[in-house]
């Protein structure tokens, strides 16, 4: 059935054909750009208090834009063409100069002040019976104008973001090697990050789609629990830099749910940037020894790793318990390791430590309440005597216990 007897025709949209200008406006809109040109940019000057105060290079590429736009418009009231067009007319070499010098905003004020421009000259540019005709011309150039506008920092800042993300990746990878302090400082500073403490690296496994959007979406997340964010993907391994942290394990259990499946690790605390670099090997160190820990929480802290990265050959784990646990304890005396060892060996009995040592239960608790303090491992908790017995084991094989 037709729409006709159906009742139910669709309305056609038919392109609105622009009135042909006679050949006298024409002539007298081409006499006039030199004319058109000196008024917008004086009116520019006069109406625009932010166009006065751009540098001189700034307000002659401006200038130079405006300018194009009025010659364009001539050529296009000529012969109409496509939006396309207008991009690679008016601002074809202007984009980097405008988007750096103004903002969207300021772009299409300028813009509407050289429409309101031309306008005011349509009485001397045409006749009276063509002058309805030009200025919705005017209107309709400066509509295209404006959406090429758009497109061209729409453009712009998709261009700057692809930059900025490539440039915060080899921030992180710059981190991660651990370059002089001084290249560090610059780069650093290249994409805005102020934090000098309290610095942390957290390592993971990347999502799937790991998109620009999703980078910007975990640099927001990041920046709500921490000063400075930096986000760099390696691979399959997704590694966030946060500096100036602030209520650090909340706001790694939150930033830990943008992470891909498998163990998430977050370094130790770093007071400089230089540091930062070890954090940052400690968070690897940890990821690849995580496997050996099913029941780790998500996210964990590297040293909460030490047994299973010295088991998979980290050195700088090792040095780690015997620096920060099995040297305090030994220094600490009172029979703190000897207890401790007795306890452990003795499958944590407090009464068959106390026969084993000759002293009083009570004596046992005492003793390990002060390793508890020394350490800052709970012997009493399996999993932290795990990591306590694993120090007592590297620091003798170390000779630490000569000291």
């Amino acid at each position: 059935m037709s729409e006709e007897r159906s009742g139910a025709a669709t309305p056609r949209i038919r392109p609105v054909r622009q009135p042909k200008a006679s050949p006298e406006t024409l002539k007298r809109l081409k006499s006039h750009l030199g004319v058109l040109s000196t008024v917008a940019l004086k009116h520019l000057d006069q109406s625009l208090p932010w166009y006065r105060g751009l540098r001189p290079e700034e307000r002659a590429a401006l200038g130079l834009v405006a300018q194009k736009g009025i010659a364009s418009f001539v050529s296009w009231y000529e012969r109409p063409t496509s939006p396309q067009w207008v991009l690679t007319d008016v601002f074809g070499a202007a984009p980097t100069e405008l988007t750096r010098s103004i903002s969207l905003q300021k772009a299409l004020q300028l813009i509407r002040t050289i429409v309101e421009v031309v306008e005011s000259q349509v009485p001397d540019l045409a006749p009276e019976s063509e002058q309805v005709q030009l200025r919705e011309a005017v209107l309709r150039y400066s509509r295209e104008v404006a959406f090429a506008a758009a497109d061209v920092y729409a453009r712009a800042a998709e261009s700057r973001g692809a930059w900025d993300s490539r440039l915060e990746a080899l921030v992180v990878d710059a981190v991660l090697r651990g370059e002089s302090p001084d290249a560090l400082r610059s780069r650093v500073a290249a994409v805005g990050w102020k934090s000098q403490t309290g610095i942390h690296v957290m390592v993971g496994t990347a999502p799937e789609v790991a998109t620009a959007g999703f980078v910007g979406d975990l640099r927001r997340a990041g920046l709500r629990h921490a000063q400075d964010c930096l986000v760099g993907i390696q691979g399959d391994r997704l590694i966030l830099m946060l500096g100036g942290v602030e209520g650090a394990e909340a706001g790694f259990a939150r930033l830990s749910e943008y992470f891909g499946a498998g163990p998430v690790v977050y370094g130790p605390q770093a007071s400089s940037l230089k540091e930062a670099a070890d954090s940052a090997h400690a968070a690897f160190a940890g990821i690849a020894a995580a496997r050996a820990w099913p029941l780790a929480p998500r996210p964990v802290s590297s040293e909460d790793l030490w047994p299973e990265r010295v088991m998979n050959g980290d050195a700088a784990a090792r040095a780690a318990l015997v620096r920060h646990i099995y040297t305090p304890l030994l220094r600490a005396g009172n029979g703190l390791v000897e207890t401790l060892s007795s306890y452990l060996a003795l499958g944590h009995s407090l009464e068959g430590t106390a026969r084993e040592l000759f002293v009083h239960a009570n004596t046992v608790r005492y003793r390990l309440k002060r390793v508890c303090d020394v350490a800052g491992w709970d012997p009493l908790i399996p999993r932290e005597a795990f990591v306590l017995q694993t120090a007592l084991v590297v620091g003798r094989l170390d000779g630490a216990d000569s000291l």
